[in-house]
């Protein structure tokens, strides 16, 4: 019998120090989460995705992101690198390969598509499927985890780079790295400018909690950025009187905003790829905590409840319109891509695309 205590007592002396003491990759930083609105209001549970149509993408996995290109279809970037093309009909081909993981995609003004890949940094497409590597690296530092991008209509890119501190490679994953960032909450993200025709980059934003959705105004005038570890939409001004000013236009989401695409008629949509851990916020302002959380078994961290929900906003963050779809039939969904009669529906895993008839809305 005291054998037995003893070996208990050594036990659990062992795995209190193992959760209080051993080491962990991330270094958490203090801070007050925002409130959480929960389903309410403007975000009531509703079910106006619920006639999205799956369009299959085969053994292809994670359409995170949708374009149009020159000839009238569309692409989408997935987990394996495949680069697919998706005609009026859903049926899919092969496109190109970028190599893992290419998240944004974009059309450039000449045809070409621009991809934000997280492995590796820019890359651009050519039309006949040819791949090359436009940026690499800032101020002789690699890209960390480059994620989404808008184009400027006199060709500048300008691209989140999500954290300059956790990288997809060595974390397992572009998921994997993005949990150890938010659990950080360092404040690693940043949004960068491009100018291919000079090569000059520079920071336009920084001090992000995983820098995320980008979009640029029709008129040109300014950034929408999806600051998704804070749950909020900035504005960042690129020209006018405020230029290089940086103001929130909301917060408070009840998920986290993941891509951010310029839809049609001043809407721009945003994709609440998971709604917000209660406990997660609950220890927002406990860091200890947070690395305690850290040592769990991956089985015993919090998980991300499976979900289907985008918003509509206005350039103001105005929220224009809310579609969900309660039983998540096409989960995680990142962002939407607008058409004029459609909404096609982006999602971190699976192998589905979602369509949405305008008419059924």
């Amino acid at each position: 019998m005291r054998l037995t205590l003893a070996s208990i007592a050594v036990a659990l002396l062992a795995g209190t120090a193992y959760l209080l003491l051993w080491p962990v990759p991330i270094q958490p930083v203090a801070w007050q989460a925002p409130a959480n609105p929960g389903l309410t209001g403007v975000f009531a549970t509703n079910d106006r995705l619920r006639a999205a149509r799956p369009l299959s993408i085969g053994a292809h996995e994670g359409p995170e992101d949708i374009a149009p290109g020159p000839d009238g279809h569309l692409y989408a970037t997935t987990l394996d690198g495949t680069i697919l093309r998706i005609d009026a009909r859903g049926a899919h081909s092969v496109y190109a390969n970028t190599g893992p993981r290419p998240l944004g995609i974009e059309m450039d003004g000449d045809g070409t598509l621009i991809v934000a890949n997280a492995f590796r940094g820019l890359q651009r497409i050519a039309r006949d499927g040819s791949v090359t590597d436009i940026l690499t690296e800032v101020d002789g530092r690699p890209l960390v985890y480059a994620n989404d991008l808008a184009i400027g209509a006199d060709g500048t890119i300008y691209f989140s780079e999500s954290s300059t501190r956790f990288a997809a490679r060595p974390a397992g994953g572009t998921y994997d790295a993005s949990l150890l960032d938010l659990l950080e909450h360092g404040g690693h993200g940043r949004v960068l400018e491009f100018r291919p025709s000079t090569g000059a980059t520079r920071v336009i934003v920084d001090g992000l909690n995983f820098a995320n959705g980008v979009a640029i105004s029709a008129d040109q005038q300014f950034l929408l950025i999806a600051e998704t570890g804070t749950y909020r939409i900035l504005k960042h001004w690129l020209r006018g009187p405020r230029t290089g000013s940086t103001e929130v236009v909301l917060d408070e989401l009840p998920g986290f905003p993941d891509n951010i695409n310029r839809g049609r008629d001043g809407r721009y949509w945003i994709g609440l790829v998971a709604p917000r851990v209660d406990f997660l916020d609950y220890a927002s302002d406990k860091p200890a905590l947070r690395r305690i959380l850290q040592r769990l078994p991956q089985a015993f961290r919090p998980k991300a409840v499976p979900s289907s929900h985008v918003i509509a906003v206005s350039g103001d963050g105005d929220v224009l319109m809310d579609l969900q779809d309660p039983a998540a039939r096409i989960p995680a969904l990142t962002g939407v891509f607008e058409t004029r009669d459609a909404l096609y529906l982006s999602s971190l895993f699976g192998h589905e695309i979602g369509r949405l008839q305008k008419t059924d809305l």
